[in-house]
């Protein structure tokens, strides 16, 4: 298979590794990216990121929230200039307030009606690109609900009141003192915020992502010469430490640097009077997956070409 320059700056982009590496990476893997990441990987070339450690857009991510329910939202614009403008602002605002009433869902929420205003919130956005001259875009929305508890929230890198560039959503159900509640579940989100969970629990980890982990953690043992009997011991370990790193209840907890969240959580009992039961969290990170342009890639690859 040919290996073309678009896969190598598409790798590049996944992995943060070398050109080079990329291009070797590909040819030992018949151009199949997903291979050639792992290949990376198994290598020690490659870091186990995802894309949207290394992308941004500009826009705001805005919550709004009505006591037992919460939404969040992601509105992009083209530049950071339009993101400081009030009456954007107002439109995202308006945009997660009329989220809350809805189910959550992209479809749902650019369908209704917004909030102040006779259009629908799809519309409402047409027609601001048309007054502000910037395009925009209502890209992710979220919600959460409780029976009886809290939905927290916290925003960071705040630009306003509820608008930012990470929102977070934590759930927590509970009989017990809604204040308390909220002063943990607030503690909570902001731990999502700063290490950006990859799940709730170990069982929500995507079987397909455990495999993909373990695959590389396998090939890695087994160049180190070891039995296999050794090697699966230290894949096991290697998972067990995964999971401690990737899973929200199984961390540990930013605020006080040493119980888990859930112990956390099981500790904020106390205080609460009541028991607490985690249902779900969000987390939107600004330009999560928008793909930033890369003006020198030709110069790169004429240069690993020998062309000029």
């Amino acid at each position: 298979m040919t290996i073309t320059a678009a896969l190598v700056k598409e790798l590049r982009e996944m992995s943060g590794a070398g050109m080079m590496d990329c291009k070797n990476a590909l040819t030992e893997n018949d151009g199949d990216i997903e291979a050639a990441m792992d290949w990376l990987r198994s290598k020690g070339i490659a870091k186990a990121e995802k894309k949207s450690g290394r992308v941004a857009a500009e826009g705001l991510i805005g919550i709004a929230s009505n006591g037992s329910a919460a939404a969040v939202v992601e509105l992009n614009s083209e530049t950071d200039f339009v993101a400081r403008n009030e009456q954007f602002q107002d439109l995202v605002r308006r945009a997660a307030t009329t989220a809350v009433a809805t189910d959550g869902s992209l479809d749902a929420v650019s369908a209704q009606t917004i909030e102040g205003g006779d259009k629908s919130v799809a519309d409402t956005i047409t027609e601001a690109i048309g007054t502000i001259g910037e395009n925009m875009n209502l890209r992710r929305t979220g919600r959460l609900e409780v029976g009886e508890g809290v939905v927290s929230s916290y925003m960071h890198n705040s630009t306003s009141d509820n608008l930012g560039k990470i929102g977070v959503l934590v759930a927590l159900e509970s009989t017990g003192d809604k204040a308390a509640l909220e002063t943990i579940g607030r503690q909570v989100a902001m731990h999502v915020a700063a290490t950006n969970p990859l799940a709730a629990t170990k069982d929500e980890v995507p079987s397909d992502v455990a495999d993909r982990e373990r695959a590389i953690f396998a090939e890695q043992a087994r160049e180190s010469g070891k039995p296999e009997e050794i090697v699966e011991k230290m894949v096991e370990g290697r998972m067990r430490k995964f999971y401690e790193e990737s899973v929200l209840l199984s961390q540990t907890f930013v605020i006080d640097g040493e119980n888990t969240v859930e112990q956390a959580l099981k500790n904020a009992e106390a205080d609460v009077g009541a028991s607490i039961t985690f249902k779900n969290f969000i987390r939107l990170a600004l330009g999560e997956g928008v793909e930033k342009e890369e003006e020198d890639f030709a110069a790169e690859v004429a240069a690993m070409s020998g062309q000029s």
